[in-house]
This record gives structure tokens, sequence and C-alpha cells, in this order.
């Protein structure tokens, strides 16, 4: 979405690894275990593959201090991340007597630490993607004292990011769990009670993984706008499919430069539901019965 690219390829290239063939074994994957009476999620099946080629010794030495080091190679699309930036400020201007503010956040199928390291992290307020270990916590660990050994070369999956938990970072960033961690993402709250309205919410993404959130905010008032790509690899029709099937609202070439399709239709939407915001407090405030006169 904001990178035109698949975000692992600095890493093939640091290492000398074919994309094509290492991308060709991840999709075999599940049919390879299988075959062996085994099970492996396809979502996290490339993570797993990227561990394989840690212990083969083809991504000899790969950290996480590694992973972000590599993603500040990442090419962001044009537009990111000045238009991160443009859209923070254009709120804050345009609605700054309303006390309106807008955050940008990230949920990604790809690896949290090479967004982490990217030109575009200081303009987020958070991030939901993949994460890997470095070590692991040993059985009896709680009576240990815990010794800091440094880097090592990342050998867990830690946390797995895919089309179905992408929404549950939408419903932690609707009850605010990832502003008060003592708020449980599964506990029962009204509408009034949510930090962040789904209403409010504006998605941009360009993939079937990122369907069942596009139905959410759908749903539920939000605002979908799938983004596609002709350089270097060509989703146009993936997005259009999208389009089609009525899972998105809106379609633009991921160039976020002012004046732009992408830009000009996301400036406007969140317009409109800062406006619908303002306009919603002075009905709820015009409905407070005057106090009774004195005679």
């Amino acid at each position: 979405t904001l990178i035109p690219g698949n975000q692992q390829e600095p890493l093939f290239a640091e290492y000398g690894v074919d994309p094509d063939a290492f991308w060709a074994e991840v999709e075999a994957l599940p049919e390879y275990y299988r075959a062996r009476g085994e099970v492996i999620s396809r979502d996290a099946a490339y993570l797993h593959h990227i561990l394989t080629y840690v212990e083969a010794g083809i991504f000899p030495g790969l950290t996480n201090a590694k992973l972000r080091e590599l993603g500040a190679r990442l090419v962001p699309s044009p537009g990111i991340p000045e238009f991160l930036e443009d859209t923070r400020r254009h709120v804050a201007t345009e609605f700054a007597s309303e006390g309106i503010s807008l955050e940008h956040y990230v949920a990604s199928t790809g690896i949290r630490e090479m967004i982490e390291g990217s030109c575009i992290a200081p303009q987020l307020d958070g991030i939901w993607a993949n994460t890997f270990l470095e070590s692991a916590a040993p059985p009896g660990y709680l009576g240990r004292l815990d010794i800091d050994e440094g880097p090592r070369p990342i050998r867990r999956i830690g946390y797995v990011i895919d089309n179905t938990t992408k929404t549950r970072a939408v419903f932690e960033i609707n009850k605010g769990v990832n502003r008060n961690s003592a708020i449980d993402v599964n506990a029962r709250m009204s509408e009034e009670q949510r930090r962040v309205p789904i209403s409010h919410m504006v998605y941009i993404a360009d993939g079937p993984s990122d369907v069942p959130v596009f139905s959410l905010l759908n749903q539920r008032g939000g605002k979908t706008l799938g983004v596609y790509t002709t350089s270097p690899r060509n989703n146009f029709r993936q997005v259009k499919d999208l389009q089609e099937q009525g899972r998105i609202q809106g379609m633009a070439e991921a160039d976020f430069r002012p004046g732009q399709a992408a830009y000009l239709w996301l400036m406007d939407s969140l317009d409109q539901i800062a406006s619908e915001i303002v306009e919603a407090r002075r009905r709820a405030f015009s409905d407070i019965p005057n106090p009774p006169g004195h005679v």
C-alpha cells in the first residue's frame, strides 16, 4: 500500500537471494507439508521459510536490528511519507477549534521491524505486523536472573497478523486498547465508550488479505480505498476486482502526491468525516433542553 514493491526485497538483495525462487517455494509449502501429514498456516508460511533460510545459513546473522536496517532501504510510494504529515496538518488546521486530530496506523502482513526502520515509521501512531524473536524464554525462566546476551539471529515467530487479525487491530484502535492496555479487546463497550468509532476510520489497502477489514468498515460507515501500482508489479486487475465485487468504495493509483486521485479522494474523505463529527456535536448540544426560567 505504501511501497510499490514487496517489503522483503531489500532482504533478498542483501543476501543475494532470488525472490522469485523464494516465493515459489513459499507458495508450495502448504502442499509440501500436507504430503507429510502436517499442516502449516499459509499466512505464516513465508515467515517460517525466512527462519529456515536463517538456519540454513542463507540469511546468516539476520537479527531484528538487521531487519530494521533493511527497512531503511524501502522506497515509499510517491508522496509518502509527506502525505501522512500533510493530512495530519490539514485536519489540525481546518478543524483546530473543534479539537479534532488525525492518527495513522499500519496493519500489515509484512515484518514489523522493517516498518519500524522505514522512513514511514515516524509518521505512525501504531503498527500491527509480524515479528520475530531472537531468543526463547526457557522453562523456569521466571525464577532466573535475566542476562542480556546481546543480539542473536532470529529463531522464533513472535506475533503473526493475517487477514482476520487485521480486523482485531481495527477493534483495538476502535476501543482504545492500543492507548490503554487495561482494556480487553473482547470487553463489551457501548458505541459512546469507544475511542475511535469505525465510522471515523479510513482504510487504504490493495489485496485479498484486506477483504475482512474492507467489509467491516463498509458495514459500519467507514471509508475504504483500494490502491494499485503498475510498476514494479501490476496489481490493477486485483484492485479492480475488489471494486467490482463492492469490496471498496474508491480506487486510485498508489500516488499520494497533491493533485493525484488518491490524495484528492482521501483529503475529501477526511473533510467529510471531520464535518460529520462537528455536525454530530452541534446536534447533541441543540438537543440539550434549556433550564427553566425565573419568574
